[in-house]
């Protein structure tokens, strides 16, 4: 089969970016590549580790907010080869496009911390990154009295740099209207070198990592867990030399570092670092003009964040449509992404910006 457009991912990106593109033209033949049962609202994990939504209110059938007019091919995308125009499916079949666009979101990968995967969801060790464990996240805190709470945060890129820290503001204000922070001594371990990427923004966020009394703990990545122990070993920086830690916790809240699926890494889109190299502004490769890339898989500076997606997913859909006509990109992205980071219940820091 040859299709106009093909989107690999059916997630926010991938979906967005297709009916943008049939709100256009609605004879375009768009297929989108995705074998997920369910498409999940993952920003509401954190609200769910927080009591706030149940995980059904984060959850829908992938049938049931798939753009009608595209055919929805249920594999898996396992091979790109965009010299031949072509992408090999998982039961082998291969698929022709005229333009291509890729949005398949980024991998977790949780093996990169050891002793992580099997140590997940007991003994005190949970991630709002995964449907699963947000509900255990929740269960956590409520009975948690005291003792120590370790929070951490992986290097860049992430998927919701605001996550890890909204995770630490909820509890801590659960904790705080329960009576009991005081007797929680909590320590965020993030492993970059500011408490956000965005420097306007960390007075505001240092003033609830004050209130709460919270141990900022910069450059300081969690590497390993011993989870029968309840042991966290972080590797941090102290006047320019590493140094390993451990840190005994009653209660450990994960991000696991993030990387590109492998079908990108390992196909001729990749850059180096395994992501889609795409143009900034335009969103199309820099090779291979009849590709184009939104979302976490995509190359850019900006912050992976759904509100990124929902800014490039028109800008893709106006730049693929000149595409298949032979014209050059007619649209731009300027970079935008936001994070609301929940600091208590009911308030937000709303953090917006571009390049």
């Amino acid at each position: 089969m040859t299709y106009d457009i093909v989107i690999i991912g059916g997630g926010s990106a991938g979906i967005a970016t297709a009916a943008s593109i049939l709100k256009r033209n609605a004879k375009v033949s768009i297929a989108v590549i995705d074998p997920a049962e369910d498409h999940y609202y993952q920003p509401g994990w954190t609200m769910v580790g927080a009591g706030v939504f149940t995980p059904g209110q984060t959850r829908k059938a992938q049938a049931d907010v798939m753009p009608r007019r595209v055919a929805w091919l249920q594999l898996p995308a396992i091979d790109i080869d965009p010299d031949r125009h072509a992408i090999t499916l998982g039961n082998r079949d291969t698929i022709a496009y005229r333009v291509l666009i890729v949005a398949p979101g980024l991998r977790l990968a949780w093996e990169k911390i050891a002793g992580l995967p099997e140590a997940l969801g007991r003994n005190g060790i949970t991630s709002n990154y995964r449907y699963d464990l947000a509900p255990y996240t929740c269960r956590l805190v409520r009975d948690l009295q005291q003792g120590r709470a370790l929070f951490s945060q992986p290097p860049m890129p992430i998927k919701c740099a605001g996550a890890p820290q909204k995770a630490m503001y909820l509890s801590c204000d659960i904790w705080r209207a329960r009576g009991v922070l005081p007797a929680i001594n909590v320590e965020f371990h993030n492993a970059c070198a500011a408490l956000f990427g965005v420097a306007t923004y960390v007075p505001a966020l240092m003033d609830y990592v004050e209130t709460y009394g919270i141990d900022l703990q910069l450059e300081s990545q969690l590497v390993a867990v011993d989870g029968d122990r309840r042991v966290a070993t972080f590797e941090r920086k102290a006047n320019g030399v590493s140094e390993r830690i451990e840190r005994g916790f009653d209660m450990l809240h994960v991000v696991p570092p993030q990387v590109a699926h492998d079908v990108v890494a390992k196909s001729p889109l990749a850059a180096a670092n395994g992501f889609v190299e795409v143009v900034e502004a335009t969103l199309r490769h820099k090779r291979y003009e009849d590709v184009f890339s939104l979302g976490d898989t995509a190359g850019t500076s900006n912050a992976k964040t759904a509100a990124a997606a929902r800014k490039q997913a028109p800008v893709v859909a106006v730049n693929a449509l000149a595409a298949l006509a032979g014209k050059p990109p007619v649209a731009d992205y300027n970079g935008y992404g936001s994070c609301p980071l929940t600091v208590e219940r009911g308030k937000i820091v709303l953090a917006e910006f571009g390049y």
